[in-house]
């Protein structure tokens, strides 16, 4: 067995100090490249995949949809923004006074005014906007019945690219529901931390040619073992993308340190940092990838909140967009801003606002749709869509043609029966 050990360190959800560590070998599950084989054996098959990504953004909470991208500074003054409002480069379109960023790009956006469901609890309202299905048993400790958007991706295109062994759908921030339910585990988002963790580097001790050289050893090694125990048919293929995702593109794309320092400190730390690896992992193969900052629940202090929030998202958003378009990867990336619901149009007795499903929160930017628009109307007190409602199925549908996955795309469940990824929705038409 080859371990390769890192000199980074980070703290897991529990607290715990860890350090980065690979080990190649051991067959089967305990292995990377026997991960990847069983990744891909479940797979559905060979699918025409377009050149495309999702970065999707989880504002977990409940963002206000009023301070956020829809003031309503018409409205009475216990309904509009209590953050004001900034002008953007579309003419008549404000956003809430913490968001003069993606003002300034917002020609590359788009911001829709109309996206609602009926799901108004935490766990719920995710499950709901994650998988483009209600379950209303999240809320009392029951399990997510339905895929989310990422598993399905990696189901359609396969767990991994086939050169560079990126994981198709990677989690760089954790999101309940966004599983692969009765997909299966080989489906789940390649998460940075835990189990997953362990069989990727970010910063590897294999930069002298003698060390890639015993690094091809212990690769080769395996095949011979696996070849005389008869254990894996051709895993040749599957050490090449252990290989890749080991020395390859994959772990360049988690060091920021290879990036222009320019551009690093353009995004800025904590969340920008993240959106700009997601940018990173997708050019270096992966299809889908959520990101998660949360802390938007604001019964209260709603002013305090937004003005400690949402200028971190401001920039890390504007500095995405305008990234991606610079680099000519606006038909290719398209960046998903949303959370599980908005919050009541009336400000409450404690200056917050409260769970609101009937009108949430969405933007989007890129993947070839068409920008520069606000999608649908609220209505006068921002309570409800007036015109061109859009739902969670639709947003659904609008992912499934930039990934290029048809809107009658079905799976099979555990009971054996054939199960459509989406019933209702359809594009946004338009985005479209």
């Amino acid at each position: 067995m080859l371990t390769l050990t890192t000199d980074r360190r980070y703290r897991d959800c529990d607290g715990a100090t860890r350090r980065d560590f690979l080990r190649v070998g051991g067959l089967g599950a305990m292995g990377l490249g026997g991960l990847m084989q069983a990744r891909a054996a479940a797979a559905e098959g060979n699918q025409p995949v377009r050149d495309t990504s999702v970065v999707w953004l989880w504002l977990g909470g409940g963002p206000t949809h009023v301070e956020t991208f829809d003031p309503k500074m018409t409205a009475p003054k216990e309904y509009r923004s209590v953050t004001g409002e900034v002008k953007t480069t579309i003419p008549g379109v404000t956003l809430g006074g913490n968001f003069s960023g993606m003002a300034r790009v917002a020609k590359q956006m788009a911001f829709v005014r109309s996206f609602h469901h009926g799901n108004s609890g935490h766990g719920g309202g995710t499950h709901w906007v994650m998988t483009g299905y209600n379950n209303r048993g999240i809320d009392n400790g029951g399990l997510p019945s339905r895929p989310s958007i990422g598993s399905i991706a990696a189901k359609f295109r396969g767990p991994n690219h086939p050169l560079t062994g990126m994981p198709t759908y990677v989690r760089l921030g954790g999101i309940s529901s966004d599983g692969p339910a009765f997909l299966g585990t080989a489906f789940a988002p390649f998460g940075t931390s835990g189990e997953a963790r362990k069989n990727m580097t970010l910063q590897t001790k294999v930069d002298r040619l003698e060390d890639r050289r015993g690094l091809l050893t212990g690769l080769d090694r395996l095949r011979r073992t696996a070849d005389r125990q008869g254990v894996v048919d051709g895993l040749n293929a599957f050490e090449q993308q252990a290989f890749n995702l080991v020395l390859g593109k994959a772990p360049q794309a988690f060091d920021l340190k290879l990036e222009d320092p320019r551009t690093v400190a353009k995004y800025g730390g904590g969340l920008g940092s993240s959106m700009l690896m997601a940018r990173r992992l997708c050019e270096a193969g992966c299809g889908f990838v959520t990101l998660s900052y949360g802390g938007w629940d604001m019964h209260g202090n709603i002013a305090g909140g937004m003005n400690s929030r949402g200028p971190v998202v401001d920039r890390a958003v504007s500095a995405f967009v305008d990234d991606v378009h610079q680099r000519g990867l606006s038909k290719n990336i398209l960046l998903v801003v949303t959370g599980e619901f908005g919050r009541t149009p009336k400000i409450n007795k404690n200056r917050g606002r409260d769970h609101w499903a009937p009108l949430s929160t969405l933007a989007l930017a890129g993947g070839g749709l068409k920008m520069g628009q606000t999608v649908g109307q609220s209505d006068d007190k921002v309570y409800r869509p007036k015109s061109n409602p859009v739902t969670p199925q639709d947003l659904m549908a609008t992912v499934f043609h930039v990934l290029g996955m048809h809107q009658k795309l079905q799976f099979i469940s555990q009971s054996g029966r054939p199960v459509n990824m989406i019933e209702g929705g359809n594009p946004v038409p338009a985005l479209i």
